[in-house]
């Protein structure tokens, strides 16, 4: 699966916001951007070969050689393969976009929590009880409202890199939008595009929800003291005795979600709440208190009520998975995010989350009270039998699944990116580096490693894998252990050259030239042509390449923030990272279910890495570029 995308770094938007539409000014900047290009058949298999070389053996290398030669071979099945595609280029607006969303996540039928969707962690905040959580959460609502004004009135201001403007269309899918399930495939429905686009969020608070208008009549945006009033009715009304926690059923394999939500919607009412749900712009979730901890293992817990909610005795059943963007705010001031992949990466999140943040920290506006708000309104389900026996099962799944999971998070601050910035190095590709070496000290193998780079200077661009398993980064993590009679230069020299040939192929990777997304499309080709599968694609070193044992992302913000995933394999890691000037965030996780993994251990190989390679560098001077 796929994880939050890196290397671009978000604006960071709190600013006077313009009242006026600028009408057309998001499609005529979608307009301008390329298309995402398909790179040369010979030089995908040509790089293919070289992103094996240092996870496979060699006998497994000599046979996919033998395949690919015959897969390019003049007038070969390779090449009629490399055509489609060049004409599905040449006839949408992305080649690989509306594939990619169905084949990464809505045919993905494993539960979107901790497979998929990512959390976010915020700091702490400042108040410990009820009276400041609902303070807070109405300034969190303003602040989205805020941000929302400029997606409406098309003021966002455009992100680049590389002087390069970059597709803004992710910010554009990720209000008032939502996940629906099916039976063998989900959906993805968008309300901000419809003739009335929803003026209500859903609050869930003790398992249940209420719709909360937003918006006067008049179109504008209740005050934070207005919306505090309002959450503190929907705190009044929703005591915590009987209630259901229908919430949990999105926690739930796809397949078995689709099927209790399609008995779910035979009710009227049901229909009702759970389109109301899905249309509204965002979803709030008021948390009750955690038990108190400090430090690490406060972030780490921080990060699982983010991530999953705690299973059934915590807060699983105070969310709903399926909504693309839910705040969370506890009575603790633990306060983050969740979302539903689907329809974005990381970064458009992390850009409107620092604007929230922000905007939170801004003084009180006057306040304008208003006797005439009209009081909340609670959503009411009709739970069968049948629908009660489905929660109570996804109480055990999400149980099993939150023990299983192994979440640390660690605050890395002994420097940040100021060191590799230092020593004229991406502090993506020395984090990147580290990540190597502490997998090649726990393991003394390497393993195939996915980081994901964003497409976004091309229309409709989600992302691409970075390969930062290379032949450059084994010769590295090899020789830095290795015999006494390699001198630091030597391995000063080796890092270098590791850091430089990642640095490469992030180059490569976002400007539409790595393989990974080419040779799914190749492959998608031969299905949507109703060809065999060729065998490229059926070989052993193929399901190794994709077997991301280090799944990857860097997600800068201007927040002290961390965001967090589950592990992509069951003996794999997730690890998720934000460098800030003088430390560097850190999420690690992986499944106690596997006797080789070891979140904690692995986070400390992480820091042992790093400081070691920073010793290196101060002790060979010469090595600085």
């Amino acid at each position: 699966m796929v994880k939050p995308c890196s290397l671009v770094k978000p604006c960071h938007l709190v600013k006077p916001v313009s009242a006026g539409r600028l009408a057309g000014r998001y499609l005529s900047h979608q307009r301008g951007l390329p298309g995402l290009p398909v790179p040369p058949l010979q030089q995908t298999c040509q790089r293919y070969i070289t992103a094996l070389e240092p996870i496979v053996e060699a006998d497994e290398l000599k046979r996919t050689r033998s395949l690919l030669e015959e897969f390019q071979r003049a007038g070969g099945l390779g090449e009629r393969l490399q055509r489609g595609l060049e004409k599905r280029a040449q006839g949408s607006e992305n080649w690989l976009s509306d594939w990619w969303v169905q084949v990464a996540y809505l045919e993905y039928r494993m539960p979107v929590v901790v497979h998929s969707s990512p959390g976010l962690v915020l700091p702490r905040m400042d108040f410990t009880d009820q009276q400041g959580q609902i303070k807070f959460a109405a300034k969190l609502i303003a602040g989205v409202l805020d941000f929302k004004t400029m997606i409406d009135n098309e003021t966002l201001p455009v992100e680049f890199l590389g002087g390069k403007p970059l597709c803004m269309n992710q910010y554009y899918e990720v209000l008032s939008s939502c996940r629906i399930p099916g039976l063998k495939r989900d959906s993805v429905v968008n309300h901000a595009k419809s003739p009335a686009p929803p003026k209500h969020i859903t609050v869930v608070h003790n398992f249940q929800f209420f719709v909360l208008d937003v918006y006067h009549s008049d179109g504008s945006p209740l005050t934070a003291d207005q919306l505090r009033v309002q959450l503190e009715k929907i705190c009044r009304a929703s005591a915590p005795a009987g209630a259901r926690p229908l919430g949990i059923l999105t926690t739930q394999h796809r397949d078995s979600w689709g099927k209790t939500y399609q008995l779910l919607m035979q009710d009227e009412t049901n229909r009702a709440s759970v389109s109301a749900i899905q249309r509204s712009i965002f979803t709030l979730c008021l948390d009750p208190a955690r038990p108190q901890t400090s430090g690490d293992s406060y972030r780490s817990a921080a990060a699982v009520q983010m991530l999953h909610g705690g299973g059934s005795g915590g807060n699983s059943g105070n969310r709903w998975f399926d909504k693309t963007l839910q705040f969370i705010v506890g009575e603790d001031g633990t306060c983050g995010a969740n979302y539903e992949h689907a329809p974005a990466e990381g970064p458009p999140i992390v850009a409107l989350i620092d604007h929230v943040v922000e905007y939170t920290r801004k003084p009180e506006p006057e306040r304008r009270h208003s006797a005439s708000l009209p009081t909340p309104q609670k959503l009411h389900f009709n739970i069968t039998a049948e629908v009660q026996r489905d929660i109570e099962e996804a109480e055990r799944s999400m149980d099993t699944l939150a023990q299983d999971l192994d979440m640390r998070v660690m605050v890395f601050g002994h420097f940040g990116k100021n060191v590799p910035k230092s020593h004229k190095m991406s502090p993506d590709a020395f984090v990147q580096m580290a990540l190597q070496l502490a997998y090649y000290r726990m393991y003394q193998h390497c393993c195939a490693t996915y980081e994901s780079a964003s497409l976004r200077m091309f229309r409709r661009g989600r992302t691409d894998t970075i390969r930062s398993a290379s032949s450059a980064s084994a010769a590295f993590v090899k020789a830095f252990d290795g015999p006494r009679t390699q001198v630091c230069v030597q391995k000063a020299d080796l890092l270098k050259k590791a850091v430089a040939a990642h640095r490469s192929y992030t180059n490569m990777a976002i400007s539409g030239q790595a393989i990974d997304r080419h040779l799914l499309g190749l492959k998608l080709q031969a299905l949507e042509e109703k060809l065999s599968v060729p065998e490229v694609f059926t070989d052993a070193a193929y399901a190794k390449a994709l077997h991301y044992r280090l799944s990857t992302s860097q997600v800068p913000s201007k927040t002290d923030c961390v965001m967090c995933f589950g592990p992509v394999v069951p003996n794999g890691y997730g690890v998720c990272y934000n460098p800030m000037d003088d430390h560097i965030n850190f999420a690690v996780s992986s499944f106690n279910s596997c006797q080789d993994t070891d979140s904690a251990r692995m986070a400390r190989a992480v820091e042992a890495a790093l400081l070691d390679m920073k010793t290196l560098l101060d002790q060979t001077p010469q090595a600085k570029l």
